[in-house]
C-alpha cells in the first residue's frame, strides 16, 4: 500500500488537519500559547522492578528516572491487559479494548480482520483533527492487514514494524526484513532501538516548530535477547540473560535520553508532555527482568502481570520529583493528552481513562477512578481503593489488601466476604456492558465472579 492508495476520507482527514494546524499557527502568531507537544514512550514487557526509581540495583536507568525526577510518578499505575496488542489497544483508545473486542493479542502474522476494529477512533485520529503532526516510530501490534496500517488510523508517519515482536539486529549478516518506513520496506542495519531512538529524534527535528504528537514504542526488552557488545560491555558482572537483558534496557535508556536531549536542544522540554509506561508487566522466565514483590508475571491479572511503571513529566505545569499514590491506568494517557492539548473529547466518545491532570495538580482531591477492571480471557480482577479482587483461570475468587500485601499473599476473601461481594457484584455489571472477543479464547472461558473464596 502506497500512501497515493490512502482512500478518500484519508485525504479529507489530511486537510483538514492541516487547515487546523494553519489555524493553529495563527493563533500563535496572535500571542496565543502554543499547546504542547505530546509524547508518549511504550516499553515492552519491562520488569516493574527494573527501572532506578523501583529500587533496581544492576541496571542503571538515569534516563527513565530522570523523568520521575522532573514528573509525575504513579506508584500504582496499571494497564488494562497483561499482553501486549490488548493493552495496546485501550491506550490508543481510551476505552477498555473489551468493550470492541479486542480481548486477545493479535498473533504473531494477524491477517484479514484482526486488528484494532475500524470502529475505534484512534489517539492518533483525535490529535491530528486538534491540530497536531503525528508521528509513530516502532512496534504497532494492532493489525497487519493494509486497513489497519498506521497510516490509516492517523499517523502522519511511521517507522516500524506491524507484528507483536522482531529480531533486533541483521540476521546473519543479511537484509533484516519487517522494518517499514510509511508503507515501504526499509533496509534498516542499525541495532533496532537505536534505529528507534534515531528516528524519534528525526521525527521531532522535522516538528520542532508545531505541535507534534509522537507515539514511541520500543520493542525492548521484549524477546528475542539480543544486545551488541557496546552494551553488553556496561555489565560485565551480570551473567546469562540477565546481562543480555540488561544490556537491552540499557540501550533503551539511553534512546530515551537521546530524546529529552534534542526536546532539550531544540529548546521545548519544558512544554513537551510526556508519558512513560510498559505495555505490561515482566515475563522474567522469558527475558529474565524482575517484577520484584509483586505477585507473578505478564499473562496474569496479578499485580505482577497488569501494575506497570508510569510516569508523566510536563515541566511547564507539573511539579517534579512528585509521586501519586491513587491508583491510574493507561486510559487515562489520551484524555490527559487532549485535555492538555485542549481538546475536549465529546461523550459521545465514551471514553473510560480520565483527565489525570487536576489529580495530580492538586485541583481535585478525589481519586481519579471509583474501580478498575480486568478481563482477560478466563480471568478476572477489579480495584476499589486498596481491595483487589481476583479470579484465576480455575478456583474460587480471591480477595487482597494492597495497601497491607502487594505481593498477593494472604487472601482475606473468607474473611471479608462482604467486601469480595461487593467487587465481584461491580465487576459483574461492568462485564455484561462487554463485547466477546473477536478472535482468540472462547466464550465458555468467560469467568463468572464466585463470592465465595476459600483463604489461603
Amino acid at each position: 500500500m502506497s500512501a497515493s492508495a490512502l482512500p478518500r476520507r484519508g485525504f479529507l482527514a489530511t486537510l483538514a488537519a492541516g487547515l487546523a494546524a494553519g489555524r493553529l499557527r495563527a493563533a500563535e502568531a496572535e500571542g496565543k500559547p502554543r499547546k504542547p507537544n505530546v509524547l508518549v514512550i511504550v516499553a515492552d514487557d519491562l520488569g516493574y522492578a527494573d527501572i532506578g526509581v523501583h529500587g533496581c540495583k544492576d541496571i542503571p536507568t538515569p534516563h527513565i528516572d530522570s523523568l520521575a525526577a522532573g514528573g509525575v510518578r504513579f506508584t500504582n499505575g496499571y494497564v488494562t491487559c497483561p499482553v501486549c496488542s490488548p493493552t495496546r489497544a485501550g491506550l490508543t483508545t481510551g476505552r477498555y479494548q473489551q468493550r470492541f473486542g479486542h480481548e486477545f493479542n493479535t498473533g504473531p502474522a494477524p491477517e484479514g480482520d484482526v486488528g484494532l476494529p475500524l470502529t475505534e477512533t484512534t489517539f492518533a485520529d483525535r490529535m491530528k483533527a486538534a491540530g497536531y503532526a503525528t508521528g509513530m516510530v516502532g512496534k504497532w501490534h494492532l493489525g497487519a492487514a493494509a486497513k489497519f496500517h498506521p497510516l490509516r488510523r492517523g499517523f502522519g508517519e511511521f517507522f516500524g514494524f506491524l507484528g507483536g515482536a522482531h529480531s533486533y539486529t541483521n540476521l546473519a549478516g543479511g537484509r533484516r526484513g519487517g522494518i517499514l518506513r510509511g508503507t515501504e520496506p526499509a533496509n534498516e542495519q542499525d541495532y533496532l532501538t537505536d534505529a528507534f531512538a534515531r528516528e524519534a529524534v528525526a521525527f521531532i527535528g522535522r516538528h520542532e516548530k508545531e505541535p507534534f504528537f509522537l507515539y514511541l514504542t520500543f520493542n525492548a526488552v521484549h524477546n528475542p535477547l539480543q544486545a551488541p557488545a557496546k552494551y553488553l560491555d556496561r555489565f560485565p558482572t551480570l551473567k546469562g540473560n540477565r546481562r543480555t537483558y540488561a544490556a537491552m534496557l540499557s540501550a533503551m535508556d539511553d534512546g530515551i535520553g537521546a530524546v529529552l536531549k534534542k526536546l532539550r536542544d531544540a529548546g521545548i522540554e519544558q512544554n513537551t508532555l510526556i508519558f512513560f509506561i510498559s505495555d505490561n508487566g515482566g515475563p522474567p522466565r522469558a527475558n529474565a527482568s524482575s517484577n520484584g514483590a509483586l505477585r507473578a508475571s505478564k499473562g496474569t491479572v496479578y499485580e505482577g502481570g497488569i501494575r506497570v511503571p508510569f510516569i508523566i513529566q510536563w515541566k511547564a505545569q507539573l511539579p517534579g520529583g512528585r509521586t501519586f499514590d491513587q491508583p491510574v491506568i493507561s486510559l487515562d494517557i489520551l484524555p490527559t493528552a487532549l485535555a492538555a492539548g485542549g481538546a475536549p473529547v465529546p461523550p459521545e466518545a465514551k471514553l473510560d481513562g480520565v483527565d489525570l491532570l487536576p489529580f495530580v495538580k492538586g485541583e481535585k482531591a478525589t481519586a481519579p477512578h471509583g474501580v478498575l477492571f480486568w478481563r482477560f480471557g478466563a480471568q478476572a480482577a477489579a480495584r476499589k481503593g486498596n481491595w483487589k479482587f481476583v479470579q484465576p483461570r480455575s478456583g474460587a475468587s480471591e480477595l487482597y489488601d494492597l495497601a497491607a500485601d502487594v505481593g498477593e499473599s494472604k487472601n482475606l476473601a473468607a474473611e471479608k466476604p462482604d467486601v469480595l461481594k461487593d467487587l465481584s457484584d461491580a465487576w459483574a455489571k461492568w462485564h455484561a456492558e462487554l463485547k466477546d472477543p473477536l478472535w482468540g479464547g472462547r466464550q465458555r472461558e468467560r469467568p463468572r465472579a464466585r463470592a465465595k473464596g476459600k483463604a489461603k
